[in-house]
């Protein structure tokens, strides 16, 4: 009945050709339209996997109602800690401004709170050390406060190289310091923006990374009316920076992360790629067309039914899914890669009948009756092989299933129906050349001489190499997915292991603040845990200790910091005259030796004497190059000694909503131990947090359950597939036998495709994982045409007209999933690799080893 029903729609398709163009150019239109109407991605990663319903996604929403969630941070890097803070306090309160664009602007573990109480939240023994520095440096402090111009600076330094002189201080002692201040005059007189850091001169070290940074937590006012809902909030913030010259005063730069950006960063780059990467396939496919059709006849029938499907199968998806995402979005190139696969069976089975038959109408039917069935079967199978993943909780491949599915069943449709049509309008000219690959002949009869050898080594070398599936990842990081080219994602990855923006934290929300308590000392307790965080940690323990030591040294040095400070007035000539004396202490103090600080006194003494006989200009660079950090930093020691005892009723309002909410709930953060990028660990981190607190949320809890959800939709998928497709081809052969010697290729391609990615390196993850199940559809295919032709008595497979379709064919499913590899986008590359791999193995075992195995056709 199925054949009857393919060969009178074939024959009433070439009849009415006419009248079926245009049905399918309106049907093609209509859902082009709407398709343009309705596009859009959702590009966030989390809702790739479904947590309708889950315990995960109720204790998400509950936590985010009850705190801020700043979904943009703001990344301020510079060369010194000062400017860095300068530049995080002046964007800061200009975003502050902007009320339009950001809802909440803060700070992350910064601002006048943490300034004024630095000292509070040091160890004791190091604020009692750091008071102890202060007040014996209050000589050349009180010295520095009077003049905090690069004239005072010069003053000041001479009174260290007199204390050289007089045996009260060690040239060693000034190594640093003369260091540090020769490579800033060398940038100065190079003409490049620089500056000084006194916070660095007296730690004794350079700064670490995390003090040359600081962050901004934003929470943007959304636009959802846009395809990327933060790109006016993340404009905004470049735009601020520029006006507040962030860059020009302070030579910090800002990145922008968080998940808004990441989101519309990586829509970004499908949005830029997704016009190549389908260029690039569409070409592929026109170009293997070309290579298996040789006429234009018969590749634009082919090309027009493609693109009619095309057109049906994206209005037919975005009305079933709503929005594509990450990976539903690579159904264009998967439905020109597999979908072309009917359409090119079809016309080679043409060419072939046309070759034996004047008439094109008989040829349409001797085709359709010859090629029908296998081409209704093998669509079907891969359509049971996509919408395996549709019952499945990964969402992103269930809705790529559920859209490339359909588009199996409408690219069989549309080969039936349009390509037929089309060729009757075009009415190619008759076939002069047989079809099929006769080279291929002595191949043929030496592989059927030995079968048996060849069906047992194939098997063996698989089975020998199957120790390597024991050694097959898995890459349970949804990041890994992403562009990690695109600022914000390499923003992302470069600071996912600062406690400040707590990437890889897990939080719970306790119904109080004295349970939130008890959780924190609980969970503290754990090997997994580097440490813990409530409202509690930001009240200073050991206060009673460490206020008498900065008072002492407010006190001692009250009257240096709170008198009036102003400029000198000195004129630049006293400047010069100040810069060349230094020059020769410096000299003096150096003379011949090599013992340590020598040669850097000489190098400075030398770079001063330069700028002493340079432009006014350049004295006012290094004036601003070292006095301008001097003034910040003189105020901000004033405010470190003005700390105030912390309780948690005096805690900024801010920084408590943070951590309390108005109902009582108090946040706890957890921070993992070990190395964060060791997926292992954080999933034995996420797994000793939910013993304990069940209701525990973030990223590690997350990828934990999404891994389980992808390894069990894996095995879901994997199973439906293989059942529906054996259970389609029981249905059609009624042969067990027949089943088997279709399905032991598969399995042994399958097989095979994860052995060959061991061996190469590649991983699987959330995206590539559908090329498994996808290999069983289209592998599948491949095999049914060759079992349909065996079980019809065909003999030669391998140097046949059938062999010329199934190559051609893999070519233009490859050239396709080529294209999905060499996309930015890590996921849908990862895809295309996996997917050409799987393809390979799947070509081989159907060319290769099916005939081989099948052997002689039967007796009927």
């Amino acid at each position: 009945m199925l054949k009857t029903m393919i060969f009178r729609t074939v024959d009433f398709c070439a009849h009415h050709a006419v009248m079926v163009v245009l049905a399918a150019l309106l049907i093609a239109a209509a859902a082009s339209v709407y398709a343009v109407k309705k596009f859009a991605i959702t590009t966030d990663v989390a809702k790739l996997i479904s947590t309708e319903n889950s315990s995960v996604q109720t204790n998400t929403k509950a936590f985010q109602a009850a705190f801020p969630q700043r979904k943009i941070v703001a990344v301020v890097e510079a060369a010194t800690p000062e400017s860095a803070q300068q530049a995080a306090d002046r964007l800061t309160e200009a975003l502050r401004a902007q009320s339009n664009v950001f809802a909440s602007v803060e700070q992350l573990a910064g601002g006048e709170f943490f300034q004024r109480n630095a000292l509070l939240f040091a160890a004791p023994d190091d604020v009692q050390a750091n008071a102890a520095k202060l007040i014996k440096a209050k000589p050349f402090l009180e010295r520095l406060a009077s003049d905090p111009s690069l004239h005072g600076i010069a003053i000041a330094l001479s009174m260290a190289i007199s204390g050289v002189e007089q045996g009260q201080l060690a040239i060693e002692e000034l190594s640093w310091p003369l260091g540090l201040a020769a490579d800033t005059l060398q940038e100065v007189q190079a003409g490049r923006s620089t500056s000084f850091s006194w916070r660095v001169l007296l730690e004794g070290r350079p700064a670490a990374p995390d003090e040359l940074r600081r962050f901004i937590g934003i929470d943007p006012i959304l636009d959802y009316t846009a395809i990327e809902p933060g790109r006016a909030a993340t404009d905004a913030i470049r735009q601020v920076a520029a006006e507040q010259k962030i860059g020009p005063d302070f030579q910090a730069r800002v990145k922008i992360t968080g998940e808004v950006p990441i989101d519309d960063e990586q829509f970004s780059t499908i949005r830029d790629s997704a016009p190549i990467e389908i260029s690039v396939a569409i070409l592929a496919v026109l170009f293997v067309l070309w290579l298996a059709l040789r006429s234009l006849h018969l590749i634009l029938p082919v090309a027009f039914a493609l693109a009619i499907g095309f057109a049906i199968t994206a209005g037919v998806g975005l009305l079933a899914v709503g929005n594509l995402n990450l990976i539903s979005v690579a159904f264009a190139v998967l439905f020109l890669g597999i979908g072309a696969d009917f359409g090119l069976q079809f016309s080679v089975r043409y060419r072939s009948e046309r070759h034996e038959r004047d008439d094109l109408r008989l040829a349409l039917r001797s085709a359709a009756q010859k090629s029908g069935v296998p081409l209704a079967l093998a669509a079907a199978a891969t359509a049971a092989a996509f919408f395996s993943f549709w019952p499945t909780g990964y969402r992103g491949l269930a809705e790529l299933g559920l859209i490339a599915g359909s588009g199996m069943i409408i690219a069989f449709l549309t080969t039936i129906t349009v390509v037929p049509a089309a060729l009757a309008l075009l009415k190619p000219p008759e076939e002069p050349h047989p079809m099929g690959f006769k080279a291929l002949a002595p191949l043929d009869r030496f592989m059927m001489r030995r079968r048996i050898p060849i069906i047992v080594a194939t098997i063996g070398a698989v089975v020998l190499a199957s120790p390597l599936l024991s050694k097959l990842e898995f890459d349970f990081n949804p990041l890994h997915l992403q562009n990690p080219k695109v600022e914000a994602v390499a923003t992302f990855l470069q600071l996912r292991h600062d406690p400040a923006i707590g990437a890889n934290a897990i939080n719970d929300m306790a119904p109080s603040l004295a349970e939130a308590g008890r959780i924190s000392d609980r969970l503290s307790r754990l090997p997994e845990v580097a440490r813990t965080v409530t409202l509690h940690s930001f009240v200073p323990s050991a206060q009673d200790q460490k206020l008498p030591a900065i008072r002492s040294a407010a006190t001692a040095l009250d009257p240096v910091l709170n008198a009036t400070v102003g400029r000198s007035g000195a004129t630049d000539q006293q400047t010069v005259e100040v810069l060349q004396s230094l020059a020769t202490g410096l000299s003096r103090i150096a003379g011949q030796g090599n013992e340590t600080g020598a040669p850097a006194a000489r190098r400075l003494s030398v770079l001063l004497t330069e700028l002493a006989a340079s432009s006014p200009d350049t004295r006012t660079a290094a004036d601003q190059a070292f006095g301008g950090p001097l003034r910040f930093d003189l105020d901000q020691l004033k405010l470190m000694l003005e700390p105030e005892r912390i309780t948690l009723e005096n805690l900024p309002a801010s920084l408590a909503r943070d951590w309390l909410a108005p109902n009582g709930s108090a946040r706890v953060q957890v921070l993992p131990n070990g190395d964060t990028d060791d997926v292992a660990n954080l999933r034995r981190f996420a797994s000793a947090i939910l013993a304990d607190v069940p209701t525990a949320i973030g990223a590690p809890i997350a990828l934990l359950k999404a891994a389980d959800t992808v390894v069990d939709a894996f095995i879901e998928a994997s199973g439906l597939a293989l059942a529906s497709i054996a259970l389609l081809l029981w249905l059609t052969l009624r042969r067990l036998g027949d089943v088997l010697l279709t399905l032991v290729p598969l399995v042994l391609a399958a097989i095979l495709t994860l052995e060959l990615s061991v061996l190469i390196g590649l991983h699987l993850n959330f995206a590539n994982i559908i090329a498994l199940p996808l290999l069983l559809g289209v592998g599948v295919a491949f095999k049914i045409y060759y079992i349909m032709a065996w079980r019809a008595g065909k003999t030669d497979l391998l140097q046949s007209t059938l062999t010329r379709a199934v190559v051609f064919s893999a070519m233009t499913t490859g050239t396709a999933f080529g294209s999905l590899w060499l996309s930015e986008q890590p996921g849908l590359s990862s895809m295309g690799e996996l997917m050409c791999l799987a393809l390979a193995c799947t070509l081989a075992a159907a060319v290769l080893f099916q005939p081989v195995l099948m052997g002689p056709p039967r007796r009927n």
